[in-house]
C-alpha cells in the first residue's frame, strides 16, 4: 500500500490553489450580477444562479499542463414554465444576455455549446465558465431513486433534443443539486468531521481526496484517447458509492479502487472485450 504521505502530497499537489479559487468565484458572481440586475431580461423570471459540477462538489483539480484550463460550470435556472418558452428560445436569450456582458467587459463572445454558453477568460486565468440555462422540474423525478428522491430537479436545454424548439414537450431533465447532496451525504461517512466547518475549496475529506487522485490519473492517461476519456460525474459517482468511511487516505482510495467497479450496471468483467 502507498504511504500515506505520499498520497496526502498528491492529492495537495491537484487541487485548485485558494488563489484560482478566489479568481473564479469572482467571475461567476460577476456573470450571476449580471443575470439578475434589474435590467436584465430575467429579471421578472426570479433567476438563481448556483455553481453545479466539481467547484461544487470540492474536487475540482488543475489541468496537467499549463496550455490545458479547468471549467466552472453554472446554472441559472428561471422561475418559467416550458408552457411558455422553448429550450432554443431559453437558450438564446441567455446568449444574448452574456453576450452583452463580454461586451461590456471587453471580453470574446461566448460561444455556445449543446447544452450551455461557455466564456473564455484572459489566459492567465486559465479557466472557462459554462453557463447553463434551465427551468424547474415540478416532477423532479431524476435521480429519484437512486439518490434516495432528492428534490430540486430541474430541466435544462439541449439543442441535439428533438423537441429542442418545441413548447411544451419534453426537455432533458437533470439536478444537480440533489447529486451534490447526496454527494454530501457520502462524504460525512468519514466520522467526526463536519461538511459545514470548512469552506469547499479547502476540503480535505478522503472521499474527495481520493476522486482528485482518480481524475489526475485518468487525465494522464487518457491524454492522448480524449474521445473514451471518462467524465468526471462517472469517476466521481462511482467513487462516492464505493467509499465507505475510510479514516485514512490509502485505505479509502484502496477499498474505491477495490469496489467501485461493483457499482457500474452491468457489473463490470475485465475479461470481456
Amino acid at each position: 500500500m502507498v504511504d500515506d504521505k505520499v498520497l496526502q502530497a498528491l492529492a495537495t499537489a491537484v487541487q485548485v490553489p485558494a488563489r484560482r479559487y478566489a479568481a473564479a468565484e469572482r467571475s461567476y458572481r460577476s456573470v450571476a450580477h449580471w443575470l439578475c440586475r434589474d435590467k436584465s431580461t430575467f429579471w421578472n423570471a426570479n433567476p438563481n444562479i448556483y455553481v453545479q459540477g466539481s467547484f461544487r462538489l470540492g474536487t475540482a483539480i488543475l489541468p496537467v499542463t499549463d496550455n490545458e484550463e479547468y471549467d466552472v460550470d453554472l446554472v441559472c435556472e428561471l422561475s418559467l414554465d416550458k408552457t411558455q418558452i422553448s429550450q432554443a428560445d431559453l437558450k438564446q436569450r441567455l446568449g444574448r444576455e452574456l453576450r452583452d456582458y463580454t461586451r461590456s467587459h471587453g471580453m470574446a463572445a461566448p460561444t455556445e455549446k449543446d447544452r450551455c454558453w461557455t466564456m473564455q477568460y484572459a489566459d492567465g486565468a486559465q479557466f472557462h465558465l459554462d453557463t447553463l440555462p434551465a427551468i424547474p422540474n415540478s416532477i423532479s423525478r431524476l435521480l429519484a431513486k437512486p439518490l434516495g428522491g432528492f428534490p430540486s430537479g430541474i430541466l435544462i436545454t439541449d439543442r441535439r433534443h428533438p423537441y429542442y424548439y418545441d413548447r411544451n414537450a419534453e426537455w432533458p431533465p437533470s439536478n444537480p443539486k440533489g447529486y451534490a447532496t447526496w454527494f454530501k451525504s457520502r462524504l460525512s461517512l468519514q466520522r467526526g468531521i463536519s461538511i459545514e466547518d470548512m469552506p469547499t475549496h479547502h476540503m480535505s475529506r478522503r472521499l474527495s481526496q481520493v476522486i482528485q487522485i482518480l481524475k489526475r490519473h485518468r487525465d494522464i492517461m487518457f491524454r492522448n484517447r480524449r474521445t473514451v476519456k471518462p467524465i468526471s460525474i462517472i469517476v466521481t459517482t462511482l467513487a462516492a458509492h464505493a467509499y465507505d468511511g475510510e479514516v485514512t487516505l490509502s485505505a479509502a482510495l484502496a477499498n474505491v479502487l477495490r469496489n467501485m467497479a461493483d457499482h457500474i450496471n452491468p457489473p463490470y468483467s475485465p475479461e470481456v472485450r
